[in-house]
């Protein structure tokens, strides 16, 4: 086996094992228990969700956490959730994805150059992290992008996600920026060797007011793209 692909997995196995914050253990596992009522029939995963796609990925995106009825239901990161659906519609028609719905693993979804990880990796309550359980996942970022040597590009979606990407690549190596970058849609940052790209997360919040669109987010995929090949 690749010893890349072989050390990224291992990985993502440990993260799934992760029982050290127990706010979200006990968030994510009633979650599972009541369900919603449109998955009433389904088996949750109500574990930390890995991250997913090529380990030799040469983009890196980064959101905040998994849905409670998203990925914390299906067991892969941005999937089973509308903020999924727009995601993962953007990066097919932007060329990362070889089909533009992410609905469970098995579902024959492969990402080309890209891997898709999460500041945090638990479903946390109201979609809030608290700052103990943010620094808590925060090592597992680092080592990915340890592991992910070909990176060139990070998106974060949202300044949560850009928070972290700037912690992260602090501590895997790169130089830190100062004044610190300000997050915005579109705002571009050099951090070392690797280009740190804004975009407003695909929440419903952002997507049914008009303040993301489809445009807007091709256009830091496709910037993402650019620099990355």
């Amino acid at each position: 086996m690749d010893p890349t692909l072989s050390l990224v997995h291992a990985l993502q196995e440990r993260i799934s094992r992760c029982v050290a914050c127990p706010r979200l253990v006990s968030w994510r596992e009633e979650v599972a228990r009541t369900k919603r009522a449109a998955f009433a029939h389904e088996e949750y995963w109500a574990r930390p969700v890995p991250a997913f796609g090529d380990p030799h990925a040469r983009v890196l995106v980064v959101g905040l956490a998994p849905a409670a009825h998203g990925g914390n239901r299906t067991g892969r990161i941005f999937t089973g959730d509308r903020s999924g659906d727009w995601l993962f519609a953007s990066l097919h028609r932007c060329g990362f994805a070889n089909q533009p719905e992410s609905v469970r693993p098995g579902d024959g979804l492969r990402l080309d150059g890209m891997w898709i990880t999460a500041a945090v990796r638990c479903a946390p309550p109201d979609n809030k992290p608290t700052t103990e359980e943010r620094d808590t996942c925060h090592p597992y970022l680092v080592e990915e992008l340890r592991l992910l040597p070909d990176v060139r590009v990070v998106v974060a979606l949202g300044g949560f996600a850009w928070d972290a990407a700037l912690r992260g690549l602090a501590a895997a190596g790169a130089p830190r920026s100062r004044p610190k970058p300000r997050f915005a849609h579109g705002a571009e940052t050099c951090v070392g060797d690797v280009t740190l790209l804004g975009s407003y997360h695909p929440s419903q919040q952002n997507t049914f007011t008009g303040r993301l669109t489809e445009p807007m987010l091709d256009g830091v995929f496709l910037r993402a793209r650019r620099l990355a090949f």
